[in-house]
């Protein structure tokens, strides 16, 4: 359902601040951090997840989730909201919903608006156009029509880009003998000329996929998935990918090659893992020319919680940058909560929004029905802003 910006603060007696969050006492239900996009109570059985957002040409913000869990149909045929604010987030409205669309992202070329994802849980690969900002969608009925790939894959709201006269971006073929969270996917990326019609699967290409290997990170290795194409200090086009490992609180990363003309991804397992806080989560990374760096906002595991898979700490997240992909410095603390078990700020996606980045956050919270069933099941789409983020650009602070 809807909340308005004024909607969305429920009866507080008491509070204090930890972290810059406000924890309610008493019993009462906190106050949810940011700007109440959409709230799902945990008891309807629909959780939000795959949170995207964009800007359009003329100023105003799009942004989508879809709904998984057992009152879903995620497995069928998912559906995607579509949320619109014309006063630069302080509202929001939803404007359409989109049966048979999941884990997608939102961007804007050529001025058009699209979408792209899988129909259902590990389904084809599909795009949808909107001539109108989000309120009506094209059907991916063909090849001609927006259905890119058949078959089994996976993916999440990850960064579009343009490289070379080209637009990339990363996914994840699923089909495998194994049905195994992780060991099924296998990293690959799709490319298309930017003057193509995206909605014909004939203008893109892909790389081969790379398949889960068992004996990389000596055996720890539990995956990758949800990469991001992002271009290096160098010009090379990599595929910068989370990564999930046995080895308790360790974040890392993967990179992998892909050639220019956009057909070959190579890895090599002694120099493409990398740490990375907040690897073992979903984040995406953008470059800002103006700052010359790389810009994330992920979760990071303090040090209460290093005893546990990091993939399951969710309940801090920060600003990074970095200069050359591979070494990252935190920035700022943007969200914190005290408990793991039950709160959590995950898998935001975000842009730039002149001297401002703008996300949105699949944010597990207190409500007045007893808050979210875990960390992983959200129950909030949240907006939030940080103002002037260049000023951030070489500070560096440790959270322990």
């Amino acid at each position: 359902m809807f909340m308005s910006n004024f909607s969305r603060v429920f009866s507080i007696t008491a509070v204090v601040l930890v972290s810059g969050l406000l924890i309610g006492l008493q019993g009462q239900p906190a106050r949810v951090p940011g700007i109440v996009i959409n709230h799902e109570p945990a008891s309807e059985g629909r959780y939000i997840g795959s949170p995207s957002v964009c800007i359009l040409p003329d100023g105003d913000y799009v942004a989508s989730h879809d709904f998984f869990g057992p009152e879903s149909n995620e497995h069928v045929q998912a559906r995607t909201a579509v949320y619109k604010s014309e006063d630069r987030g302080k509202s929001w409205e939803k404007i359409s919903e989109i049966n048979g669309q999941f884990w997608s992202n939102l961007f804007v070329h050529n001025d058009l608006l699209y979408i792209m994802g899988t129909w259902r849980h590990h389904g084809k690969l599909i795009i949808r156009r909107s001539s109108d900002g989000g309120f009506s969608w094209t059907e991916p009925v063909d090849g001609s029509s927006g259905l890119l790939l058949e078959g089994e894959y996976h993916t999440a709201p990850m960064p579009v880009i343009l490289h070379k006269g080209r637009i990339w971006r990363a996914i994840e073929n699923a089909k495998s003998t194994t049905s195994k969270w992780g060991v099924r996917y296998s990293a690959m990326v799709i490319s298309a000329p930017e003057e193509a019609d995206l909605l014909n699967a004939s203008s893109w290409k892909s790389t081969n996929f790379l398949t889960y290997d068992s004996a990389f990170l000596n055996g720890r290795f539990g995956g990758w998935l949800e990469g991001n194409a992002v271009v290096t200090p160098e010009g090379q086009l990599v595929d910068f990918l989370r990564v999930a490992t046995s080895e308790p609180g360790r974040d890392m990363a993967a990179i992998v090659n892909i050639s220019d003309d956009g057909s070959v991804a190579s890895f090599d397992p002694s120099t493409g893992f990398i740490d990375f806080a907040g690897g073992a989560r979903k984040f995406t990374i953008r470059y800002d020319a103006k700052t010359q760096m790389y810009w994330t906002i992920s979760n990071i595991v303090t040090d209460p919680f290093s005893d546990l898979p990091a993939g399951s700490v969710r309940n801090t997240l920060v600003l990074k940058n970095s200069s050359d992909l591979i070494n990252w410095k935190v920035n700022k603390m943007l969200l914190s909560h005290p408990d793991v078990k039950k709160h959590g700020f995950q898998y935001v996606d975000w842009q730039f929004d002149g001297k401002d980045i703008i996300y949105v956050c699949r944010t597990a919270f207190d409500d007045q029905y007893g808050g979210a069933n875990n960390y992983h099941d959200a129950n909030y789409l949240t907006f939030h802003r940080i103002k002037n983020y260049s000023r951030l650009k070489d500070r560096i602070i440790n959270l322990k």
